[in-house]
Formats: structure tokens, sequence, C-alpha cells
């Protein structure tokens, strides 16, 4: 079989064997995430304007009825029109949400976890040639030293990861608009449209880097200089990943590369409203407006710890 399991509803890592036979891994784990993420919206002037694709499209996909049955129907138009590619059709969409969305599982108080907390208790174990091997929960740091110093993606919140879920979500609002709404967190009974809820992930992360109500930021956990010394308390380190319980910066401090792209995740939900997201394309809707952005090309040669001071000013 594939790496989609219809009975849990979820994707996971499949072993292949020498004999030619295949295993699925039932892990809880980023793998099971990341083709929810295979997904783009175009509209209808797109088709028109490469109608040959389209055709080809059409062509490869009436001849693998086991490929139409699962994933959404391209050919099936959405809100202003809007065409939809996705790996996963709406109700595999809720099944995949569903767990992402649990905070039992991959849902963190500071963003998407890379392994599901449920491992914690149950870890996945698996006995090949007589040895047994185990894949649990790890929120913060690795204990082992297989993976290349402490890069450990068995339990902590990565940014990257978290970026591309949070533009998925954006692309599946702009074709399902309000007529899809989820449960999140799950068990909650709190009902949220798919912006909705890829602002809740983008809050969850942006709080790594706030102060809370003490004062404290969780990036910096119990390391009381960074927390209180009026020379460092306000000089944001971006940590390569954080504690998926507690927020703490693990790993190198300094991994601007890609956790900086938190600055503008924050930027884009308060300078793109929920309308829109809907009314627009996404070019338009996730635009930074001509003089804006000639302004923050200035800000950025004069102050090179700009994400710093836009954090300050969220905070205030």
């Amino acid at each position: 079989g594939g790496m989609w399991d219809e009975q849990d509803g979820f994707f996971y890592d499949v072993l292949c064997l020498p004999e030619g036979g295949n295993q699925r891994l039932k892990v809880r784990s980023m793998v099971g995430l990341l083709p929810f993420c295979a997904v783009t919206v175009y509209n209808k002037e797109l088709r028109e304007k490469y109608p040959e694709v389209t055709q080809q499209i059409s062509k490869f996909l009436s001849t693998k009825p086991e490929l139409t049955a699962f994933i959404h129907n391209p050919g099936k138009p959405g809100q202003n029109g809007r065409f939809l590619a996705s790996v996963l059709n709406e109700k595999n969409l809720r099944r995949v949400l569903t767990v992402m969305l649990d905070e039992n599982e991959f849902l963190s108080p500071y963003g998407i976890r890379a392994l599901s907390r449920i491992h914690g208790e149950h870890p996945y174990i698996l006995n090949v040639g007589g040895n047994e091997y185990s894949v649990s929960y790890l929120p913060g740091d690795s204990d082992s030293g297989m993976f290349g110093g402490n890069s450990n993606w068995r339990g902590p919140i990565w940014m990257p990861v978290n970026m591309i879920i949070v533009r998925a979500l954006i692309n599946y609002y702009q074709y399902y608009g309000n007529d899809f709404m989820i449960e999140c967190p799950t068990g909650s009974g709190k009902m949220m449209n798919l912006y909705q809820v890829a602002e809740e992930i983008s809050g969850r992360l942006s709080s790594i880097f706030l102060k809370d109500k003490s004062g404290h930021r969780p990036v910096y956990g119990d390391i009381k200089k960074f927390q209180e010394d009026p020379e460092w308390k306000d000089y944001i380190l971006f940590h390569e990943y954080f504690h998926g319980d507690t927020g703490k910066g693990v790993g190198a401090s300094h991994q601007t590369g890609w956790t900086g792209t938190i600055a503008r995740t924050m930027h884009l939900f308060a300078t793109m409203s929920m309308e829109d997201a809907i009314k627009f394309s996404k070019a338009s809707a996730l635009k930074v407006p001509q003089e804006e952005s000639k302004s923050l090309k200035k800000q950025n040669k004069r102050n090179t710890a700009l994400p710093a001071k836009s954090l300050r000013q969220k905070e205030e």
C-alpha cells in the first residue's frame, strides 16, 4: 500500500522491504502533514491562458480512476471561480486537520510539533532482525547523536514547516472560503474557517518571541540574563527549533535564515484581512504596498535588528 492509511485518515512513512513487500511505519510525524501542504489555487484566467495544460491533466487523470477517487477534483470551481490542485479531497483534508489540530497530538501552544505528543506515552516500536527500535516524543533536545549534532525532528517546533502549513491553509481558504469550517482545537467546540486556523497557528508561533503575562519570552526559557537583563532582553534570538511544550529555543541560536520568517508571518496577518484573502488573488492579497516596501528597505539599511523592533511594536 501507499502512504495513506484509510483507517487512521493519515499519511505514514512506508518501509520497502528487500523481498519486495512494504510496511507502513505508523509514526505520527511531519511526514503525515507534508502531503496536506501540496496545494495551490489558480483562477479561471490561468486555465484559459494555458488550455493545453488543463487538457493534459484531464487526459492523464482519465486513465487513473484510483487517483481521481482520492485527490480533489481539479476541475471543480470554488470561491470566485478559483480551482484547487490538492492531494487531499475535502473528506480526507478534514481527517488530517482533525489530527493536526489536536492539542494531544500536533497542536502545541507554540505551533505545530514535528511529532505527535501521543508518542510520549505510546512510542512506536519496530522489530527488525531481532532488534527493537523505538520512536518517542522528544519535545526538546535529542537523546541521540545519530541525527548530526542536536537536530531533533521528534517533537520540537520547526519554523520552516510551520510556514508551509500556514501557506497551505491560506490556499485552501481561498478555494473553500467560509463554507469549510473545522473544530480548532480539536474537541474544543470552537469552529473556525481555514484563514482563522492559519491565523491561530501564526499567533501561537509568534507567542514564542512575545512577552507572556509575567513579562518573560518563552524563547528564552529559564535563562535569567536574557529574560531580565536590559542589555539583552529585547534582542531576539532566532533559534533553529523550539521546545514542543514550552516554546524554549533549542539548537543553534542564530538560525535567522528560516526562523526569521516569523516577522513576515506577523506582517502577513497584520496587513491581509480575511476578506482580502477571499476577495483577491494570492498575488494581490499578499502584496506589500509599494511605498511600504520602500520604507522597509530603508529601515533595514539603518537598523539590522528590524525583526526585534517589530516584535516590540507588536507587544506594545
